[in-house]
């Protein structure tokens, strides 16, 4: 199977393929038995929202639709293509998706320990990866954004100073959210997240942005 088959599948689902590797003298712990790529998927920045908010998951009142859509859709992707799907939820304990994504030569940790995409900058988030027992062919790795970022505005862009030279203040943030000045992050999406040179190319959609900081701010 090549790249594009996969990539369109996905798409069809709202996801992007956001990365891979091949397990080749890697610690196989975490992988099914026999699995020689890895394939990392997370939503579409402009067109995974709208197909998710009219799911059966988003509308059926349970709880945690996102994860039970993920679940559903990308276990279907895996068995077309004779994988497997795995997901970063539904732990303790938790698969290494921030190690696979840093194998992945797609994702770098940030100035602020956040990963960073190459085309979705601090907006990267997977839903699900997909391990399959045959070698996937998988464009070369890229260059880290942050190489090429003067300013490095993420430093300091958060309002609170909760994320800060790789420290994250999660009661600050937290305290920040319910007042009236964190009107913008629970709207908008994380300032932070936001002031990515990266980020401000490729726009999320703000009511996906708005969901997540809601789950946070519970």
């Amino acid at each position: 199977m090549i790249a594009s088959d996969l990539e369109a599948l996905a798409q069809t689902h709202g996801l992007s393929l956001l990365g891979g590797f091949h397990t080749d003298a890697r610690d196989m712990s975490h992988f099914p038995e026999n699995t020689q790529s890895l394939l990392l998927f997370g939503p579409m920045l402009q067109h995974f929202w709208p197909l998710f908010i009219e799911s059966p998951e988003w509308n059926d009142g349970d709880p945690d639709p996102m994860d039970r859509w993920s679940i559903r859709n990308i276990s279907a992707m895996a068995q077309s293509v004779g994988g497997q799907a795995l997901f970063p939820f539904g732990g303790p304990p938790f698969l290494p998706f921030y190690s696979w994504a840093l194998q992945s030569g797609r994702a770098w940790e940030s100035p602020v320990k956040l990963l960073v995409h190459d085309r979705q900058g601090l907006w990267l988030s997977y839903r699900g990866a997909i391990a399959l027992p045959y070698r996937y062919d998988l464009p070369p790795p890229t260059k880290r954004p942050c190489e090429s970022c003067a300013d490095k505005p993420c430093l300091n862009a958060c309002p609170t100073q909760a994320l800060v030279l790789g420290h994250y203040d999660v009661p600050a943030c937290r305290a920040f959210l319910k007042t009236d000045l964190g009107t913008g992050c629970l709207s908008q999406g994380c300032t932070v997240r936001r002031a990515c040179s990266v980020t401000l190319s490729c726009a999320r959609v703000e009511g996906h942005s708005a969901y997540h900081m809601g789950v946070f701010n519970r």
